[in-house]
């Protein structure tokens, strides 16, 4: 069983910075502003082998009216009476104060363990008003600085001294059996804190007619028919153009965090104004983080037409939110406990559809009858075939469907497969997502070997890089095979390591024109000064350039190129005969590549 220890001490001080340090984690917010913390917050601390329960609570104001400041200091009282040891703290910097010692008379009277830190006592600036807290009589000071964590080491040997020894090296076992995470999120001063204390049955939360009271995401833990849950007060949620000040800012990071590892979010929304612009874009926030949704209609006791009421709001929701449709109302008040019963029950069938898991087999079949009942649309002229459904994990429920062209989907056919499975599995206002993949299909277009869009681009610049490579080694091998016939031609034995006896380009198309069947030597032609390149390296260092549209270099001039080499006739000469080519083109004619000859009168 942990120690109880209450951080008390009056505004600004630094108990929520200690109760941080002490934790582990950042829970509480800090700021130099005094009056941060308004409601008690409980976390779960060690130092050393010690285990600790932390207890923060709101700075200590000496008042005892109806004001927000009396009602912090009620919240205080009563963590000094939960806890089994209080730790007052106080600004060593700043030594003393009159306050301090309103509340150290007030910790002597509660007959319980006290001890006295000195925060802030970094350095030697600290050291004379540490020694101020002597004429407490509440014992030694512990100078401490929470912020860079010094004098733990003597804070951990004070509260060993104190310490009951059945509570000395005795550690609690991890409980398996986790609780459900309920976040309340709403706009402020909506009944967040009011339905919380209705629910468990005490004044646990600071409540009151100010709208803002709320600054910190305070966790309670709680027992309900046998079941662990734990409730989680948030600030409220403003516009985002609305929040300027910086502790404001805090808080909606705080509550937006709370959202994020919550399991059930309940929105909680004044039912004389419902579904304002902010109530949406909450439900809109939570969907997409996945979690599942109850509406709350608070202070319900103001409505006047109660039924008719309910009924436009459920309208109203379902076509405002379609893709939280079917989520469960639920309508109570939390100052007269009207319709409270009604909440959790409604709470535990919605956490229990967000963590359903369903047979493949099942899913291919409602698979089949979504499809026929409405086939999915021809895109480009072209089919879209689902062919395999899976759930891949819960919370909140996740499919992949198998379809031939996934990237050109309808948007709107997907939705109509959510609203289909979620209608026909009874899984109203779960949020559900299904994923589209392709298959492996190298005969589809688009889908060659299942790359699709970037891929796809990738795919093919690898297998155009790899048809130049196979290319350039057939023009090697071509090369190689036309210096062996020209070596044969030659009469000279062809070694590919050796330069001085390879045939030059007029020998290749010697033995090129010739053919095998030549019988007649040839004088081997001298090798030239220069040595000759490899076979084949010329090419191959052209192809790895150019690619394979040069493998194949005419040999013929460009001004050569006449008729016959663009489809036509030969030349004829003044003396009748064919001329094998036609004559050079006058500078300044148009005869290019492919063209007749140049029109008559220039």
């Amino acid at each position: 069983m942990p120690l109880k220890l209450a951080i008390v001490g009056r505004p600004n001080v630094g108990k929520s910075t200690l109760f941080n340090r002490l934790a582990g984690r950042k829970l509480a917010l800090v700021d130099d502003q005094p009056g941060v913390t308004r409601d008690r917050r409980f976390a779960h601390g060690r130092l050393g082998d010690l285990d600790l329960e932390l207890i923060d609570t709101a700075g200590f104001e000496d008042v005892t009216d109806e004001s927000l400041e009396a009602r912090m200091r009620a919240q205080t009282e009563l963590a000094i009476d939960e806890a089994d040891v209080s730790l007052l703290v106080f600004d060593a910097r700043e030594g003393l104060t009159p306050l301090d010692r309103i509340f150290a008379e007030i910790l002597r009277k509660r007959n319980k363990p006290v001890l006295v830190a000195a925060n802030k006592s970094e350095g030697k600036a600290g050291d004379h008003g540490a020694a101020e807290a002597n004429v407490l009589g509440l014992g030694e000071p512990i100078q401490i600085s929470g912020e860079h964590g010094e004098g733990m080491a003597e804070l951990y040997a004070a509260l060993i001294a104190i310490a009951p020894e059945e509570l000395q090296g005795e550690h609690d076992e991890l409980d398996d059996d986790k609780p459900i995470k309920i976040a309340i999120v709403g706009r402020p001063n909506a009944g967040k804190s009011t339905l919380i204390n209705r629910l468990i049955g005490e004044q646990r939360l600071l409540t009151g007619p100010e709208a803002g009271i709320t600054r910190d995401s305070i966790s309670v833990d709680w027992d309900w028919g046998g079941r662990k849950v734990r409730l989680v007060d948030t600030a409220g949620l403003r516009k985002k153009a609305k929040v300027n000040e910086k502790l404001e800012k805090l808080s909606t990071g705080d509550t937006i965090r709370s959202i994020t590892f919550a399991e059930v979010v309940l929105l909680v929304m004044d039912a004389t104004h419902p579904f304002e612009t902010q109530d949406l874009q909450i439900a809109d926030l939570a969907e997409r983080e996945g979690r599942c949704v109850v509406f709350v209609l608070a202070k319900w006791d103001l409505v006047e037409d109660p039924g008719a009421t309910l009924k436009g709001f459920v309208e109203h929701a379902e076509r405002m939110l379609p893709q939280l449709r079917g989520t469960p109302v639920v309508a109570l008040s939390g100052e007269t406990g009207k319709g409270v019963e009604r909440l959790m029950p409604a709470v535990l069938k919605s956490h229990k559809d967000w963590s359903t898991k369903v047979k493949t087999r099942d899913l291919n079949d409602w698979l089949q009858m979504a499809m026929q009942r409405h086939p999915p649309p021809s895109v480009g002229g072209k089919r879209i075939k689902p062919k395999y459904m899976a759930q891949t994990k819960a919370r909140p429920p996740t499919f992949v469907l198998f379809s031939s062209r996934a990237d050109q989907m309808p948007e709107q056919y997907r939705r109509y497969l959510i609203n289909s499975l979620r209608e026909s599995f009874d899984l109203p206002g779960v949020p559900l997502r299904i994923t589209i993949k392709s298959g492996a299909n190298p005969y589809a277009e688009g889908e060659a070997k299942g790359h699709s869009g970037k891929g796809k681009r990738e795919f093919q610049r690898k297998e155009r890089e790899a048809e130049r490579i196979r290319a350039s080694r057939n023009t090697v091998k071509k090369s190689v095979r036309l210096a062996e016939a020209a070596a044969a031609a030659a009469g000279v034995e062809f070694e590919p390591g050796r330069t001085e006896a390879t045939p030059t380009k007029a020998a290749a198309r010697i033995a090129k024109k010739a053919g095998p069947t030549v019988t007649r030597t040839a004088k081997p032609i001298e090798p030239t000064a220069a040595p000759a390149a490899e076979p084949g390296k010329a090419a191959v260092k052209s192809v790895k350039k150019l690619g394979p549209k040069v493998q194949k270099k005419s040999e013929t001039p460009s001004y050569k190129v006449g008729f016959k080499a663009a489809g036509g006739k030969a030349v004829t000469g003044k003396s009748g005969f064919k001329s094998p080519t036609p004559k050079r083109p006058v500078a300044g004619s148009r005869t290019v590549r492919g063209n007749k000859a140049p029109p008559k009168g220039r």
